[in-house]
């Protein structure tokens, strides 16, 4: 009791950690006041997509079935499971709208992402140029992609800076299909997850809403120059 009262008395919780990185790319500043410049001044006849994949999303199955949400009382489901395998949700978030062009594949290689754009291609008015923020993951800078693009120059890729996947908008999509649909979801086969994420997806572009971006570039790289005073400190 003597430790707990310390702890609250200074508003201690050591229980509690945040994870971070400080991104060393030495294009940081350039790169990030590229892509928030797309979120606060999207250029005019074009569509600003924020474009990643979710990999690995496992179709999971209860061993058995979890009792359902009664007054006072929640939900229930077993700690154990069973795995039915995995897809990967390829998701291209129009910054503007809150729209999300969506598809599962089974695997994430430079074929898959190719196949993905090609679906943008189709899926957007061909008179508007396409910006596209997405990773430094391999795959979006694969030679064939790079060849594919040069074929389709109305395509613009933006590369956040690395280790900075927070710049990027499409996280918080997933963050949100991840709570409201997969994560307490039971599924008896792939087909079954690809079917309940098609669905989310629907419904969510039935009645969009945009994430909106607030913060400025100068605002970021002052909080980045303080933490890597921070790190300088306890090197």
């Amino acid at each position: 009791m003597a430790v707990h009262g310390i702890w609250r008395e200074h508003k201690l919780k050591p229980h509690q950690v945040k994870g971070f990185k400080v991104s060393n790319d030495p294009l940081f500043a350039e790169k990030l006041r590229d892509v928030v410049g797309l979120y606060l001044d999207p250029p005019e006849k074009a569509i600003v997509f924020s474009v990643d994949e979710k990999s690995q999303i496992q179709a999971l199955d209860r061993s058995q079935p979890g009792l359902p949400m009664k007054p006072g009382k929640c939900g229930t489901m077993t700690h154990d499971y069973k795995r039915h395998g995995t897809t990967t949700l390829f998701a291209a978030l129009d910054v503007q709208t809150g729209t999300v062009i969506g598809q599962c594949q089974p695997r994430h290689r430079h074929d898959e992402f190719l196949k993905f754009l090609k679906t943008i291609d189709r899926r957007t008015d061909k008179t508007l140029a396409l910006h596209l923020i997405v990773d430094n993951y391999a795959t979006h800078k694969h030679a064939e992609v790079k060849d594919w693009l040069a074929q389709h120059p109305r395509f613009h890729l933006h590369f956040t800076p690395t280790s900075a996947s927070w710049l990027n908008l499409v996280e918080r999509f997933f963050r949100d299909i991840t709570e409201e649909r997969i994560r307490r979801g039971v599924f008896h086969s792939v087909d079954d997850l690809k079917t309940a994420i098609q669905e989310y997806l629907d419904h969510r572009n039935s009645n969009p809403k945009p994430y909106h971006w607030t913060a400025k570039p100068e605002t970021i790289l002052a909080k980045v120059d303080k933490a890597k005073d921070m790190l300088r400190t306890l090197h």
